[in-house]
């Protein structure tokens, strides 16, 4: 572990008495430790003021946030610190040993154009909430952006100082900062790896502060967006196709059906790309050149989805009204995951070192 700074940045909002314990161990290990006090107010002032010997505290007078929090660590270590030191980022709560600090410090030094989780393994006794969370959280993030990652909720995190503006530049003042720069890295193609460590959780995770409601809200707000605008796409696209297969119904099915889909496809398209490019994705690139990459998609997606339709209602009689909902939903994940990567995605410029093709 020589050769460079390793710093360690935690976040903390109403802590233990264990804190002052983890930024102890922390110091012996000679870790430069960025204690971020969020607002805890006097009640916990104790704390902070014992870990003056051994650490940097830094103080918001209210409550921010932990991604506030840690934007805040991230600007001072910026200002302070050599710009080839390896920052670690850990919560409060004593669910990160030293051990598991040093690991991924380690390994973020030995690659340093990429972000390092500390991922848990999840076996013994664990939270119920944490287990079902994470699991629905890889799930969302695999969808969003193809990329598998085992433990997307993981506080423990290493990466280079240089990747500092980078991650001053997400947006995100709560829990969903984390998941924020998560997608980022993925759709800025910085690579994400994981080194396995410990799991630890105190008293069930009661010491938690996250909000099941809303700091998840925050967290799947992205997924949410792409949902409601496919919800009304979809609405636009049922109600239209439900039009045309009553004003068809004297023709064959085989015929109406089809017609119908087609014809309330073409209509739909238009507003979902609207919406998608604009603001569930913000994408800046031209219009002409999204919207090719869209309508290929569409007319792709369109041609699927019509067989199958078509083959549902002629060969296996299924009312043409269900049919059209069962299609609808299982093109869903394929049209979101290719909008997302190869049409609306940000690509990096492979002219320029990774640090500043990521910083863009």
């Amino acid at each position: 572990m020589q050769g460079f700074t390793k710093i360690a940045l935690i976040p903390a909002f109403e802590p233990a008495d264990n804190l002052l314990n983890l930024v102890v161990l922390l110091s012996d290990a000679h870790f430069q430790v960025v204690l971020v006090d969020d607002g805890s107010g006097e009640n916990y002032r104790r704390i902070f003021s014992a870990s003056k010997r051994f650490a940097e505290v830094l103080i918001h007078e209210t409550n921010k946030g932990k991604g506030a929090a840690l934007k805040t660590g991230l600007a001072f270590i910026k200002r302070h610190y050599p710009e080839d030191s390896i920052v670690v980022c850990m919560d409060a709560d004593g669910q990160h040993s030293v051990e598991d600090a040093i690991k991924v410090a380690q390994a973020a030094a030995n690659d340093r154009n990429s972000y390092v989780l500390g991922s848990r393994s999840f076996c013994g006794e664990v939270p119920k909430r944490s287990r079902f969370g994470n699991l629905v959280t890889r799930f969302t993030f695999k969808t969003v952006t193809g990329a598998a990652v085992s433990d997307t909720q993981t506080g423990l995190r290493a990466f280079s100082t240089s990747l500092i503006p980078f991650m001053l530049s997400i947006v995100g003042q709560r829990y969903e900062y984390e998941m924020n720069v998560l997608l980022k890295c993925a759709s800025k193609k910085i690579p994400i790896k994981e080194v396995e460590i410990e799991t630890i959780y105190f008293d069930n995770n009661e010491g938690s502060h996250f909000n099941s409601i809303k700091d998840s809200f925050r967290i799947y707000r992205e997924i949410i967006k792409f949902s409601m605008s496919s919800l009304t796409g979809f609405a636009v696209d049922y109600g239209f196709y439900s039009l045309m297969v009553a004003l068809t119904a004297a023709m064959s099915p085989s015929v109406s059906v089809p017609l119908s889909n087609i014809s309330a496809r073409i209509v739909s398209s238009s507003a979902n790309y609207a919406i998608n490019r604009s603001f569930v994705f913000k994408n800046k690139d031209s219009a002409a050149k999204t919207a090719i990459k869209y309508f290929t998609l569409a007319a792709c997606i369109l041609a699927g989805n019509t067989l199958l339709l078509s083959f549902m209602v002629d060969s296996l009689g299924i009312n043409a009204y269900t049919a059209k909902i069962f299609t609808e939903i299982v093109f869903f994940t394929a049209s979101w995951l290719v909008q997302k990567i190869f049409i609306f995605g940000e690509k990096p410029n492979r002219n320029k070192s990774p640090e500043l093709a990521k910083t863009e």
